[in-house]
Order: C-alpha cells, then sequence, then structure tokens
C-alpha cells in the first residue's frame, strides 16, 4: 500500500436502516480519518441480494448525510478504488478465488446442503463442534474442475490445521485463536456470490485499507481474514479495532424496545444531527475529561481510539434528550426558527409564506420557548396559543387559580389598567401586577397567575411579562375579558 495517511471504511449492509451501532461506526471511522487527514470510503456490501434493497442504501445515505458524516470515496462520490458496490465487483472476487484454488489454498466443495445439515448433526450428537469435515478437501484438482462443470459447488478456503493467529487489537489488545478450531469457511457461493469475509479481504486490500473499525460481534471474522490476507499475499495487514456493543438501559443488546434504533427515526421525532452525532460519540468514548458537549470540530480534534473503552456502553435515551435541549438552546434564534417553522405550518398554527411581521412574531415566540425545548415537536403545544385564540384552559389551572376568591374583581381592574397602559412592555406589565398585589394584600403569585391562565390557559410556560408583550395589547385584553365572561357564567 503506497498511501501513508489512514484509510478506513464504512462498509454497511443495505438490509435495513442505518441504526445506532451503524451510525457509532461510521462515526468513529470518520472521525478518526478526519483527526489523522486520512480518508473514508463508503463501500457497499450488497452481496444478500435477497435483502439488499436500494430504498434501503437510501436510507443509509440520507442518514449520514444527516448526521453530516461526508465521505472521500463511495457512492455519490466516486473515486479511484470503485466500484464501491460489491455486486459490481464480482469479477474481482472470482479472480482472487480462482487465484486461491490454483495454489492449493482453497478448493471446491460439492456436499449438498442437505448433507451438511446432516454432517451437523451427527457431529453435535457426538458432542463436537459442528464444523465441515473438510470431506472435498483432497479431490484432485482435474476432477474438481470436471465436477465443476456439471455439478453446482462452492469454494471453501483452506484453513491451516494447526498455529495461533494473533491479533493486535487497538481496542482490546491481544487476542489470540487456535487455527485448529475454525473451520473450512465458505468464500464463494454456489451461485457466485463471494462471502462476507472473502470479499471484505479482498476491497479492504484493493481499496487500501489502513484501519479497520468495527464493532466487537465482528471480532471472531478478524482470524479468518487475517488468514485471507496472508494466503492471498495481501500485505501489509491493516490495524483492526473491535469497538465494544451498545447495549440499552437493561444490558440487553439494543433494540427496539429501547426506543428508535433507526437514525432517522430520531430526525422525524426532532432531534437534532448534531446532538445525536455527540451522543454517540460517547458511547465507549471517553474524551479524557468531563466535558460533554463537543461541536463537530472538537469532536474531530479530540478523537482516539486509544480512549475507546473496552466495556459495553449503555445507550440512555434521557442524555440523549438532555443533549437535545442543550443543543437546541446552543441554536442561533434564527435558524432554531426556520427548524421548527415546518411543525407549525403542518399543524396549521403559521402560513408556509409568512409576511415579514407574521415571520417575527413567530420568531419572538420560538425565543420564549428555545429554553424549555428539548425536542422539534414540542414547540407545537408549547406555544399554540400564540397563534390562535381556540385554546381551552386546563382544567385544574382553572379550578386552582380562577376559583380563588379576589380573582373576578382582580381582573375587571386589571383588564382596564391593561387597556391603559403605556408602553405595552413586559417591564410595565410586571410593574403593574407587582403594585396591584402590593396594594389589594395578596402574593405577587396571586396578581400573576390569573393572568397567565387567562391569556394561556395553561399554568406553566415561558415568563409571563415577556409572553404578555410577544402577545400584545389587543390580544392580551381580549383574552382576560373572556376569562372575566366564563367567572361570571
Amino acid at each position: 500500500m503506497a498511501n501513508t495517511a489512514p484509510r478506513v471504511r464504512f462498509a454497511p449492509s443495505p438490509t435495513g436502516h442505518l441504526h445506532i451501532g451503524g451510525a457509532r461506526t461510521a462515526l468513529f471511522n470518520y472521525l478518526f480519518a478526519r483527526h489523522a487527514g486520512g480518508s473514508l470510503v463508503l463501500r457497499v456490501e450488497d452481496t444478500d441480494q435477497e435483502r439488499s434493497t436500494s430504498e434501503a442504501v437510501r436510507h443509509i445515505i440520507d442518514g449520514l448525510r444527516w448526521l453530516k458524516l461526508d465521505w472521500d470515496e463511495g457512492p455519490e462520490t466516486g473515486g479511484a478504488h470503485g466500484p464501491y458496490f460489491q455486486t459490481e465487483r464480482l469479477e474481482i472476487y472470482d479472480k482472487y478465488a480462482n487465484r486461491l484454488l490454483a495454489t492449493g489454498k482453497a478448493y471446491r466443495c460439492f456436499c449438498t446442503p442437505a448433507e451438511l445439515a446432516a454432517k451437523r448433526e451427527a457431529a453435535q450428537k457426538a458432542g463436537q463442534p459442528p464444523k465441515y469435515d473438510k470431506a472435498c478437501r483432497d479431490l484432485p484438482a482435474d476432477q474438481s474442475a470436471r465436477r465443476a462443470e456439471a455439478e453446482p459447488c462452492v469454494v471453501r478456503f483452506a484453513m491451516p490445521e494447526t498455529g495461533e493467529i494473533v491479533i493486535d487489537d487497538i481496542v482490546k489488545g491481544e487476542v489470540k485463536f487456535q487455527a485448529g478450531l475454525l473451520d473450512d469457511f465458505v468464500i464463494m457461493k454456489s451461485g457466485g456470490m463471494p462471502t462476507y469475509n472473502f470479499a471484505a479481504v479482498v476491497d479492504d486490500y484493493l481499496m487500501e485499507i489502513t484501519h479497520i473499525i468495527r464493532g466487537d460481534d465482528h471480532i471472531s471474522n478478524t482470524p479468518r481474514q487475517i488468514l485471507l490476507y496472508e494466503a492471498l499475499g495481501f500485505a501489509p495487514l491493516p490495524k483492526f479495532a473491535h469497538m465494544s456493543m451498545t447495549l440499552g438501559p437493561d444490558g440487553a443488546r439494543l433494540s427496539k424496545r429501547h426506543g428508535a434504533t433507526s437514525v432517522m427515526e430520531y430526525k422525524e421525532q426532532g432531534y437534532l444531527p448534531d446532538a445525536v452525532a455527540n451522543y454517540i460519540a460517547l458511547l465507549g468514548w471517553s474524551p479524557g475529561s468531563t466535558q460533554e458537549i463537543f461541536s463537530h470540530d472538537e469532536l474531530i480534534a479530540e478523537f482516539s481510539l486509544e480512549r475507546v473503552g473496552r466495556s459495553p456502553n449503555i445507550f440512555d435515551t434521557e442524555k440523549l434528550l438532555w443533549m437535545n435541549g442543550e443543543y437546541i438552546r446552543k441554536t442561533p434564534l434564527a435558524e432554531l426558527a426556520e427548524m421548527v417553522k415546518p411543525y407549525l405550518v403542518e399543524a396549521g398554527l403559521i402560513a408556509d409564506d409568512m409576511s415579514t411581521v407574521e415571520t417575527a412574531y413567530a420568531a419572538a415566540v420560538v425565543a420564549l420557548e428555545q429554553e424549555r425545548l428539548k425536542l422539534l415537536p414540542d414547540i407545537v403545544d408549547a406555544t399554540r396559543f400564540f397563534f390562535t385564540d381556540d385554546y381551552s384552559y386546563d382544567e385544574a389551572a382553572w379550578q386552582k387559580i380562577m376559583t380563588q376568591e379576589h380573582v373576578p374583581a382582580y381582573l375587571t381592574d386589571l383588564r382596564d389598567k391593561l387597556s391603559a397602559l403605556e408602553p405595552f412592555t413586559a417591564e410595565t406589565v410586571e410593574a403593574l401586577l407587582r403594585a396591584e398585589a402590593e396594594e389589594r394584600g395578596i402574593k405577587a403569585a396571586q396578581a400573576f397567575h390569573p393572568l397567565r391562565v387567562s391569556v394561556s390557559g395553561r399554568m406553566q410556560g415561558p415568563s409571563l411579562f415577556h409572553m404578555v408583550e410577544v402577545l400584545g395589547r389587543d390580544r392580551v385584553v381580549a383574552r382576560v375579558k373572556r376569562a372575566i365572561t366564563k367567572l361570571r357564567a
């Protein structure tokens, strides 16, 4: 390999959406490559023709782009090491399978599925590991070639019968496997498709991959792949880094019951991509400090494989939700207003083509709720009363606040004073309410809450005085009148 800069790859199988585990693998490869000034290759391992779909490819690419994980070579980008879909590289795999056959490091196997099943069953009954018994390994090459013209067959790798395979894993440390415990695995299926281990090795070598960063569920594949590298004369070996698994809060493998698993589901739920990427980066990686919120560039600057832990990590939806709220608060107001606009439009609260005045009003409303939002769609329920007079009173709030003895007379007086208040600002409204409380000998809350319930229908919300200022005098006075009417009824 001529390159000195690291080259890594993310190689998903397009049999479903991009899930959190896959996104984490992609992110760690991306951060490693960007930190080291290297390259990231996106390769689509689509040899499972029954389950691979173009829709899944689209979802994976969309998920990566949403997370802002760009690649240097691959689909939609091109590059010098393509094609980047394995189904477009079948002639390449044939070439290297034939090389192994010619050197006696692989052989054709004519055992039928029924025969293989019977062999496995017999081995299990005898208390032996159910690995292939090498029945076809010693077939003469000419006989094997003749039979292949008439009979279906697979190609198996001739596994060394002795020896130790040692992996110097960047994350796991030294991991050892005994070659004698591994079976002669299939490298080419009878239909001409390569298996995962074989295709990955050929592609990783030809694409000049220097580091293979992936989940530790792949570590059992690594000894087979190392032996394939050696048998094919591919050198040097890439460096391996196997990341621990991500588990749910109950310690079980992350699944649907723990919440969304598809990256695009998080987008639909109203998470920000930077928040999701930041959170995923902390699953198994430690920055070496107590810092938890990282910008995109900070993650690149800080990331290293040496600080990836060996223990499984826990995916905590509540922590992600908290982090998303932190990112919403950091988002510039104009940008956040654009992010939440589709939700408000879909709810019928604003028009898609607002006037300048309407746009400014909507932005002022969003500003009031920015500190409280955790998910983008929350904006709809939080701000509904700002955009429509057709809101209901929370029954508990009404009973607790509006049935107090002083409220009818107080609101009637407040209506008149708000109508005449100049200027109508948060500061002047607050001064008025505090003066009313003092004059009437009631607590400040007894002056504040009746106005809040009158104008919003609820007890909770943003700063009352700023909320009233944004609503404006006309809306506020009309809503106080509406509450008085309900009280008299």
